[in-house]
């Protein structure tokens, strides 16, 4: 299932939720930049800094150095991406399901959770594969946190998706609980599969968007709590989300 929108309005502009699309596409161009001056050589040389490497951060936590480049890859690496369809996928999910949980949260608030959410996945892998010299790259970690608070704010919302039968596809409006529920189900199978053949099986860090979907719903969960994930909305397409 690939979502395309979702019929859940906001009620304001989600200005976080572009401006976070529009730096990722900012440092893709760099990454392009990059790759026509000096070839894939000088990309690898550029992840290897600013992508979040666990064994750097391993060493950075356990030398008490937290505030060094090791620990600040971990912010830096959620605007790098490894290619076109890793950017346009990435953006989507952002956009699709960023854009209704700022609404809720309100735009500061959004930031720091997206942020603490990417921070949380990279540690979620960390801890997983303390070793590994993998740089870690990509926003999906904390896209992984908002749609974890999606997923427990707007369980009934319906998303138009496209759904593969076979050789066959279809256009279908599906539950989020459903099509959120079944993408982390897949996480956690690719995840736990991957044990004995590395933990960032076909370059994706499986436990990365484990770690950020657990804490977006513990968040949810939370918003839920105090009164804030209640309030029911009209119906309406969003956009492109």
């Amino acid at each position: 299932m690939i979502p395309l929108r979702d019929r859940n309005p906001t009620r304001r502009t989600p200005i976080i939720t572009i401006s976070l699309i529009v730096a990722c596409f900012a440092a893709f161009a760099l990454e392009l930049s990059i790759t026509a001056g000096g070839g894939d050589r000088a990309l690898e040389r550029f992840f290897e800094r600013w992508g979040a490497v666990p064994a750097d951060i391993t060493a950075a936590l356990e030398s008490g150095n937290y505030f060094g480049r090791a620990t600040l890859s971990m912010i830096t690496s959620m605007f790098l991406h490894g290619g076109w369809l890793h950017i346009l996928g990435n953006m989507l999910f952002l956009w699709i399901f960023g854009n209704n949980v700022e609404d809720r949260l309100g735009r500061i608030p959004f930031l720091i959770f997206y942020l603490v959410g990417g921070i949380a996945a990279a540690l979620t892998q960390v801890v997983i594969d303390p070793h590994s010299t993998v740089p870690l790259v990509g926003a999906s970690g904390a896209i992984a946190a908002a749609l974890g608070a999606y997923i427990v704010l707007f369980p009934g919302a319906r998303i138009l998706s496209l759904v593969f039968l076979g050789f066959f596809y279809q256009l279908l409006e599906v539950p989020a609980v459903i099509i959120l529920g079944f993408w982390f189900v897949l996480q956690l199978i690719n995840g736990f599969g991957s044990f004995g053949a590395g933990t960032a099986q076909g370059g994706v860090a499986f436990f990365a968007h484990i770690g950020g979907f657990a804490l977006g719903v513990v968040v949810g969960l939370l918003l839920r709590v105090v009164g804030a994930g209640t309030e029911r909305r009209g119906p309406g397409l969003t956009s492109m989300g």
